[in-house]
């Protein structure tokens, strides 16, 4: 019979799916969820499920978060939306401030173009004047 007292995977054939990392985050997790539950023994298939959930549950959320770039053109600031899950890679930073920056706009898309030759493509969320218009007579 195996002890609660280290909780690891129920079915190594199953959890095999996952990274060595993956596995590791919900073996703490189910350690903490055994923990928290006073160590009862006996459960460690429901302590590891619970934390495969739970895990989904955050990386899900995750996935959903949007993400911000501001920048501006010609006396406009744009703030562009995007899910850093299809970002393509981008990594906020890779900009610095003041840098110049190749944009285009497309109805509401504004396409970035990366240092690195790729597009990160973003949701206007908000457009506002910086600078007076300027008049020309």
């Amino acid at each position: 019979m195996r002890s609660n007292s280290n909780p690891t995977s129920p079915n190594p054939a199953v959890t095999s799916i996952y990274g060595a990392e993956a596995q590791d985050a919900i073996s703490r997790r189910a350690r903490e969820i055994y923990e928290r539950s006073g160590k009862v023994a006996g459960h460690d298939v429901e302590n590891w499920t619970r934390a495969e959930a739970q895990l989904a549950r955050e990386q899900s959320r995750l996935s959903d978060r949007r993400l911000a770039l501001v920048i501006r053109v010609d006396g406009v600031r744009y703030v562009g939306e995007y899910n850093p899950a299809s970002a393509n890679g981008y990594t906020p930073g890779e900009f610095a401030s003041g840098d110049p920056v190749p944009v285009r706009f497309v109805g509401n898309k504004m396409l970035v173009e990366r240092p690195n030759g790729k597009v990160l493509e973003t949701s206007i969320a908000k457009m506002e004047r910086t600078t007076p218009p300027t008049c020309n007579a």
